[in-house]
């Protein structure tokens, strides 16, 4: 049958074979004739494929372990490097994978998955193309492998989690790839998508890239599953105003805080409103009262979802108020002494240089300390040309208020002189 080119003979008899010694329980023998009936001279595809899958369905009846590890490797070695069963193979490492992790053996089962790139499989459905991928990441980030989770998650753009798949194609057209289904066990794209994000705010956690991280839960925020539950959107929420403060001040920043504050939800949790509120105002906040207001919040967030804000983050917290009382000084005075400065931000003369000069190469502020004299000069110097046009604006200016004037005083002149006649 095999040299007839017949392929439901080939496939019936080569499927049979495994199922008798499934059928005996001959774990070594339905082992070696995988292998043997693989490597015969001229096999047909479809039977590689039907014995591979049939096989498959025999991992979770083996008896032991061993058995199972055994037959995984087998199927593996037959599998690898023919592209009709590219997707068994992937879904056969990873359960390999599962394994060695139960095992302990983590850094094994991230370099197992690694050797598959599925984002090559045409025929694999997108879900569990995703959900392979974001195995991949989460493997590196218990090994603490930053570096190659952050490559893997590149795969996969946020932008796939938004497509709406209504309005995907449901019949392939004649030529098309025809792509399999997933798995029963493969969650829904929008669990994929808090998965994901819940990756990533592990990854930016590692670097405390906390403006990152609030972007992040503001995707997870978004996901209509959260939004109609009142018990998961609030720690969620809370999540977002406090790393939207711990973040550095910067535009975008600034954009997520204010769009945060137009959230109706916000009125749910009085307090956190009234934080962000303080944040957007222009006046100086006073640390310590700030902090015995909102130091109980603060150790709650531990029992919240998502878990502590980490041991950084109550000395970020305070540095950014710092950071925003500094901004508030600046927009008032042009000139300050350092020794006012410091009154104001209740902070030691070296404090409150050391926390300016930080803003200032952060280039979040322009300043100019004259040491000697104590003085802070907040204005900008300005080049030859800028003085020269807000010159030449002054004396247009001036023009126009003559001009005006003496409108007025020719008018004036001409009433006075028709009610004299």
């Amino acid at each position: 049958m095999r040299f007839a080119g017949d392929v439901a003979g080939t496939k019936k008899a080569a499927t049979d074979i495994l199922q008798l010694c499934f059928e005996a329980k001959d774990w070594k023998s339905l082992n070696e004739q995988i292998v043997n009936l693989s490597k015969k001279r001229g096999q047909l595809k479809q039977a590689v494929t039907a014995m591979v899958q049939q096989a498959m369905q025999y991992i979770d009846e083996t008896p032991d372990l061993e058995t199972r590890i055994e037959l995984i490797k087998t199927l593996n070695s037959v599998s690898a490097g023919k592209i009709y069963v590219e997707i068994e193979r992937a879904r056969l490492i990873k359960k390999l994978a599962k394994i060695k992790e139960e095992q302990g053996l983590i850094a094994e089962a991230a370099d197992l998955m690694q050797e598959v790139a599925v984002e090559t499989f045409g025929a694999m459905a997108k879900t569990e193309k995703i959900a392979f991928i974001l195995e991949q990441v989460r493997l590196c980030l218990d090994r603490q492998d930053y570096v190659r989770a952050q490559i893997l998650s590149r795969k996969i753009s946020p932008r796939v989690f938004d497509i709406d798949s209504s309005k995907e194609k449901k019949k392939p057209k004649e030529g098309d790839n025809v792509v399999e289904e997933p798995p029963a066990d493969i969650p829904s794209l929008l669990e994929l998508k808090r998965i994901y994000y819940e990756l990533m705010i592990r990854y930016y956690f590692h670097n405390n890239d906390y403006l990152e991280i609030c972007r992040c839960y503001k995707a997870i925020y978004e996901i209509p599953s959260i939004r109609e539950n009142p018990s998961q959107w609030i720690p969620v929420l809370r999540k977002i105003c406090w790393y939207l403060i711990l973040a550095p001040h910067d535009p975008m920043q600034s954009s997520l805080l204010n769009s945060t504050l137009e959230d109706k939800n916000l009125s749910e949790i009085p307090k956190f409103r009234l934080l962000l509120k303080q944040l957007v105002t222009m006046e100086v906040i006073q640390w310590t009262s700030l902090w015995n207001s909102y130091k109980d919040e603060f150790e709650n967030e531990k029992n919240m979802l998502g878990g502590s804000l980490g041991d950084k983050a109550a000395e970020d917290l305070k540095q950014r108020i710092i950071e925003h009382n500094i901004l508030v000084v600046s927009r008032y005075y042009s000139r300050i002494t350092l020794k006012r400065l410091a009154e104001l931000l209740c902070l030691t003369v070296e404090e409150a240089e050391k926390h300016l000069s930080e803003m200032v190469v952060s280039k979040a502020l322009v300043a100019k300390i004259d040491r000697p004299m104590g003085i802070v000069c907040f204005q900008v110097a300005k080049d030859s040309n800028e003085i020269l046009n807000s010159w030449a604006v002054n004396l247009e200016k001036l023009l126009d208020l003559v001009e005006k004037s003496c409108h007025q005083i020719h008018k004036e002149t001409m009433v006075h002189k028709a009610a004299l006649k």
